[in-house]
């Protein structure tokens, strides 16, 4: 098999794992083929002028798997040659920005140096754009000038940006280079009540040892459907917006702690490590009751 063929459909497969995001995952297929195919092209000789890195801006809900992404996306990079390292170093506003003068330069400059060879990924990036007058949005700026310069001199240093889609225009406007040095901007659809669905099933049938729920297993009842018409009934529409994955971890959480609540000390066999429907209902109306909305 072709080397880059192998390596589009290991990206491919990685894509394959992630629920939901259909439209983002066809966009992601089209554009990394097409950086194989220019990696392919300069391995015969071709001269396709100078290599930009394809800096990005990831435009989302918290929850819809952006961070996931980033890391496929590293594993790409590297593997053809882009970057020299699979390695995502994620940063948010308060890694990069100081409490004094000439202090948000050298934090900022740090973190760059730690992401070196690999993506620097900056989480609520809009928090470095300016609102209103103030030292505080002045270091943020300044943050950003940092990054921004790096992005034009570090030919191993990939930057993404993400953030909520409207906070996000900010930092498109508030540097006249943002847009210059951003090719690439990938939306991050919010999830449906059936792919919230999945991927607590996907979450209870993988069991990873680092989960606080590894051993246990959900009940005959729990099927997918099921799963997906109770969340419907329990959450809103907002609710599953503002939080998408994040609210399936909370509900199985907030369902653990229901299943030990209501067991009694004789309770034993599959009854301790299994999660039932009202388990999970009960879960979902105590993150109701946290009035998210």
């Amino acid at each position: 098999m072709d080397e880059m063929k192998r390596k589009m459909d290991d990206f491919d497969l990685e894509l394959s794992t992630i629920v939901g995001l259909e439209e983002l995952k066809a966009q992601l297929r089209k554009w990394s083929k097409g950086m194989i195919m220019d990696e392919k092209r300069r391995a015969i000789g071709v001269d396709l002028g100078q290599k930009k890195l394809p800096h990005m801006a990831f435009l989302g809900n918290p929850g819809t798997g952006k961070t996931t992404v980033a890391r496929i996306l590293g594993k790409l990079l590297s593997s053809i040659g882009i970057l020299s390292s699979d390695k995502v170093t994620e940063v948010q506003r308060t890694d990069l920005v100081g409490q004094y003068i000439g202090h948000t330069g050298l934090k900022t400059r740090d973190k760059i140096k730690e992401a070196k060879g690999g993506i620097l990924f900056v989480d609520e990036a809009y928090r470095l754009a300016p609102i209103t007058s103030g030292k505080h949005v002045e270091y943020g700026v300044e943050a950003l000038e940092e990054i921004m310069s790096a992005m034009e001199e570090d030919d191993d240093l990939l930057v993404i940006f993400a953030g909520y889609p409207e906070p996000m225009k900010r930092i498109f406007s508030s540097n006249e280079g943002f847009c210059r040095r951003v090719a690439c901007y990938f939306h991050f659809d919010n999830f449906s009540c059936r792919e919230l669905a999945e991927m607590l099933t996907i979450k209870m049938s993988t069991r990873e040892r680092r989960s606080r729920l590894f051993g246990f297993r959900l009940g005959p009842c729990c099927s997918v459907e099921v799963v997906a018409s109770v969340i419907e009934r329990r959450t809103s529409e907002k609710v599953r917006n503002k939080m998408n994955g994040g609210l399936v971890d909370h509900m199985l959480n907030n369902a653990k702690d229901n299943l030990d609540s209501r067991l009694d000390f004789e309770a034993g066999g599959d009854e301790l490590f299994t999660i039932t429907l009202p388990d999970l209902e009960a879960g979902l109306d105590q993150l109701a009751r946290l009035d998210l909305d």
